[in-house]
């Protein structure tokens, strides 16, 4: 059982909130946080990645970097401005674009709950990014950026989050990436159905934010005398309304082979690169560019996968059988020769990557699915690094959970 409660949202005015809502601090690198927050001085940003409001080369870890994201916060409380609820609530929130929209629960979580596994991980998270969140919250006394969290389809609850969304939305904005962003405050009693139904829930699933929820986990300690430290801060949506795209893998160099070369490498490991689409059309395959073509691999063409839930995943299976013994990619956490691109930006952009020289090979990947994630989950095993991307993405600053 889940423990889940309502909490004293801090948030900015409505007229306010489409200024103050920021992309997720960890989706842009310092220049392009600093590029997006330039022209707004009401951006989260400011606060989510203060380091962009100092000198260039500034160590975003060193401590005037925490401290001016704690000053900066309480000014842009006084200055958006922020309100906190009078009495603790759940919200609505729906994210819409493109034709899809999700609708999903924010609350506060239960961090007992995230020790004992009712709320379960698939992904491994690194010490450095949880230093740097953990103290970013103890700085500010707050969780400023929700954790995203799914769970298996609850009988009536989606009726319930229909009646909140049938009434005036606290905020309703487009932002300007095309995601529109649509949150309501839930009534007393709404919100009673809610906890009891979604408390109910036999296990609740990371989704995305895996180090946000492990730094408030830590956070928790290194702040005394307050309850409201033992929870934190996440939006909860069923599994069949999430949407996760593919992480697709670019390569900087073919390992000492020429594009023809690296062809017939493919071929001698039993893949047969036949000339197809951008995107694979079917678990299994993945689609390849390189030397100005686009091709289509069988993964499984040398050979079965193994017997456990990671191994028949795609991107594993890539490691396994073309990225490591052809390519020479080790670890890919931290092997420099690859990266990493959303599926959200589409084929495009690896082909400009690969064309322009920056990239010798790229892979677009066939999604994971929701089903693939709970599986890994329950068995309490570890997703291959970079496997996921989930769009659209919820934003900073809308709904705070001080502690």
């Amino acid at each position: 059982m889940a423990v889940v409660r309502p909490f004293r949202a801090v948030r900015p005015v409505p007229e306010a909130a489409a200024r103050v809502a920021a992309v997720p601090y960890d989706v842009v690198d310092v220049d392009e946080a600093r590029a997006l927050a330039a022209p707004n001085p009401l951006s989260f940003l400011h606060v989510s990645r203060a380091e962009i409001d100092m000198p260039p080369g500034t160590d975003p870890h060193d401590d005037s970097v925490y401290q001016r994201a704690a000053r900066r916060y309480q000014e842009l409380k006084r200055e958006a401005p922020f309100v906190q609820e009078t009495a603790p609530a759940l919200y609505v929130y729906r994210l819409s674009a493109g034709g899809h929209s999700q609708m999903g629960v924010a609350a506060s979580f239960s961090l007992d709950d995230y020790d004992r596994d009712v709320i379960k991980k698939h992904e491994r998270t690194r010490r450095d990014k949880e230093d740097d969140r953990t103290r970013h919250i103890v700085e500010l006394r707050a969780q400023t950026g929700p954790v995203f969290l799914t769970f298996k389809p609850i009988d009536g609850l989606h009726d319930c989050l229909k009646r909140t969304a049938a009434t005036p939305p606290l905020f309703d904005f487009e932002a300007l990436d095309g995601v529109r962003h649509t949150i309501w405050l839930m009534s007393e009693a709404d919100t009673q159905t809610v906890v009891k139904a979604l408390g109910g829930a036999a296990a609740l699933y990371i989704a995305d934010g895996h180090h946000r929820a492990a730094s408030a986990a830590r956070a928790r300690a290194l702040v005394s005398g307050s309850a409201d430290a033992g929870f934190f801060l996440a939006v909860a949506f069923p599994s069949d309304q999430v949407r996760i795209l593919p992480y697709n893998r670019v390569v900087k160099d073919l390992n000492g082979h020429s594009p023809e070369g690296f062809l017939g490498e493919l071929a001698r490991h039993g893949f047969a690169a036949l000339k197809g689409p951008s995107s694979p059309e079917e678990k299994g395959d993945v689609s390849m560019y390189v030397g100005g073509s686009w091709y289509v691999l069988d993964l499984e063409s040398a050979g079965a996968p193994g017997p456990e839930i990671i191994d028949s995943l795609d991107c594993n299976l890539l490691q396994e059988r073309i990225l490591g013994p052809i390519l020479g990619i080790g670890d890919v956490r931290t092997d420099p020769r690859i990266d990493f691109a959303g599926g959200a930006r589409g084929a495009k952009a690896l082909e400009q990557l690969v064309d322009g020289g920056k990239a010798a090979v790229a892979f677009s990947m066939y999604p994971v699915s929701v089903q693939e994630l709970m599986a890994v989950s329950d068995a309490g095993a570890i997703m291959p690094p970079k496997s996921t991307w989930f769009e659209p993405k919820l934003r900073d600053g809308l709904l705070i959970h001080e502690i």
